[in-house]
């Protein structure tokens, strides 16, 4: 049973870990249990690399966030926020360790590099983000559109993106 009065989880301030921000030079977050490493957008391959020596085998999400409406969210010194946010889910199966990477992402420059190369398994959810966001992924093998029709324009799970228009397409019923 909850108390009712007391403070949400969401407003608490997220709790420092040292040694993330020292190994990798990042500032980290603890939030609810899940460590949260945000990444400056320069750094973005390095520290996945660098986490990927650590024993961070598997990338189970990619996917993105978009702040038009939330410009001021909370995040560590020094992270200047962006309209765009990259989360990356990584897992150490190993020694049974998640971390989640964020990287902010300026509307003006939407990409930023693969991950391909280091996990494979990127490949459907990157396109999955520049089909619905319009986040270009560098180097990425086959950075077409995944869940959308090829001639579709624009991005739908952009804040701006224009929902009024879109023609919908009914199958005949037979009475």
């Amino acid at each position: 049973m909850s108390d009712i009065g007391s403070e949400p989880e969401s407003l608490h301030e997220p709790e420092v870990v040292d040694e993330v921000a020292r190994v990798h030079d990042c500032p980290a977050v603890v939030d609810r249990g899940q460590e949260i490493v945000h990444v400056p957008r320069d750094r973005y391959v390095e520290v996945a690399k660098a986490l990927l020596d650590d024993g961070y085998s598997l990338c189970v999400d990619v996917t993105a966030v978009d702040y038009l409406e939330h410009p001021q969210r909370p995040l560590p010194a020094g992270i200047e926020a962006e309209r765009f946010e990259v989360v990356v889910n990584l897992i150490d199966l190993e020694n049974r360790r998640r971390t989640r990477l964020r990287v902010q992402i300026s509307d003006d420059e939407a990409n930023i590099p693969s991950l391909f190369d280091l996990h494979p398994g990127t490949e459907a959810h990157e396109r999955e983000v520049y089909d619905m966001f319009g986040i270009v992924f560098d180097g990425h093998p086959d950075l077409t559109r995944i869940l959308m029709p090829e001639d579709w324009v624009g991005h739908p799970l952009r804040k701006d993106y224009d929902i009024g228009h879109i023609p919908v397409q009914f199958k005949e019923a037979n009475a």
